[in-house]
C-alpha cells in the first residue's frame, strides 16, 4: 500500500492521478477526507481510499500509516513544514514503512540562501538517518505557479527580480508522473532526482512567449529584491514569509545558473511537458 501525505496539494493530487493510471492502490490522507474524495475524479477515486490524518497529531499519523509499505511525503511549503514532515517520518518508521519518497527542493543544503530549502535539508537528513529506503525528488519551479501571475499578465506586465537569469520550470503533472515511477519501480528507490522541464526561461523570454500567444504585448518589469517583496505583499497580497521565499528563489536563480536536466526523460522515457503547451492550455486565464 502506498500512502500519500499531502494528497490535497498539487503534487499529491498529480501523483494520485498518475498512480491510478498505473493501477496502483493508494491511501490518500487529509484532515478532511470526505472533501478530498469529492475532489477526485472517478478513475482516481476508484483506486484510492481516503483516511483522516493531521500532521500535527502523531497518533493520527500512526493510525493512517498502519499497513503501508511506502509513503510519499509532499507537504506544502510553510512555517510548520519541518515539524510536520519530521512527525510523518517518525510515525512512518514506527509503523514499519519501508520506503519514503520525499518531495524536496533544489539547493536543499545547510547553507542554502533559500530558507525553505534549508528546511528541506533538515528533513532529508532525518530521512537518511531513519533506516528506511529514502528517495528524494527535487523539482524546480512549478509551471502552475505562473497562474498566480495572471492578474499582472492580464494587465500586460510581469514583475520579478531575476534580471536576465533563466528559471527552470516543470509541470506538476510531470512531478506526479516521476513520483509514480519511483513508487512503482523498486530499482529506482534510493535515488535523488532533480526534475525540470525541457528548457529554462528568463522572464523576458517568458513575457515574449506570452505576448506571442496572447497576440498583445506583455512586458517584464525588473525590480530590486526589496521592491519585489513590497509588491508581492502590498499588491499581490502574499503572506510575508511566502513573499520572502519567492524573492529568495529568484535570487538563487541569479547566483546559480539554472539549466535543464534530463532526469525526467530517464525516469519516464518521454520528454517533459513544455512551457508553451502549459501556457496554451491556460491562455484563457491570462486574458
Amino acid at each position: 500500500m502506498i500512502v500519500i501525505m499531502g494528497a490535497g496539494g498539487a503534487t499529491g493530487g498529480a501523483t494520485l492521478r498518475s498512480l491510478a493510471a498505473l493501477g496502483a492502490p493508494t491511501r490518500a490522507l487529509s484532515r478532511d477526507p470526505a472533501r478530498l474524495a469529492a475532489a477526485l475524479d472517478g478513475h482516481t477515486l476508484a483506486r484510492t481510499t481516503t483516511a483522516p490524518a493531521d500532521a500535527a497529531d502523531p497518533a493520527s499519523l500512526r493510525a493512517a500509516f498502519r499497513g503501508a509499505h511506502q509513503l510519499l511525503l509532499t507537504m506544502a511549503n510553510g512555517p510548520q513544514q519541518v515539524r510536520y514532515e519530521l512527525n510523518a517520518i517518525e510515525a512512518a518508521v514506527d509503523c514499519g514503512v519501508e520506503h519514503i519518497v520525499k518531495v524536496s527542493a533544489p539547493a536543499a543544503e545547510p547553507d542554502s540562501p533559500v530558507a525553505v530549502s534549508r528546511g528541506h535539508h533538515l528533513i532529508e537528513e532525518r530521512l537518511r538517518r531513519s533506516g528506511v529506503t529514502a528517495t528524494v525528488l527535487r523539482p524546480y519551479a512549478f509551471m502552475q505557479k505562473l497562474l498566480l501571475l495572471a492578474p499582472g499578465i492580464a494587465a500586460g506586465v510581469v514583475h520579478g527580480a531575476l534580471g536576465q537569469a533563466r528559471c527552470n520550470y516543470v509541470d506538476v503533472r510531470d512531478v506526479g508522473d516521476a513520483a509514480a515511477e519511483v513508487l512503482t519501480r523498486p530499482e529506482l528507490a534510493g535515488g535523488c532526482y532533480p526534475l525540470t522541464g525541457g528548457r529554462a526561461y528568463s522572464h523576458s523570454e517568458l513575457t515574449a512567449l506570452l505576448g506571442e500567444l496572447l497576440g498583445r504585448p506583455v512586458r517584464y518589469l525588473d525590480l530590486s529584491p526589496t521592491e519585489l517583496h513590497a509588491h508581492l505583499v502590498g499588491r499581490a497580497g502574499m503572506p510575508g514569509w511566502l513573499a520572502t521565499h519567492v524573492v529568495e528563489i529568484q535570487r538563487l536563480a541569479v547566483v546559480r545558473e539554472e539549466t535543464p536536466d534530463d532526469t525526467f526523460r530517464r525516469l519516464t522515457g518521454r520528454a517533459p511537458r513544455s512551457l508553451e503547451a502549459f501556457l496554451g492550455e491556460n491562455l484563457h486565464r491570462f486574458r
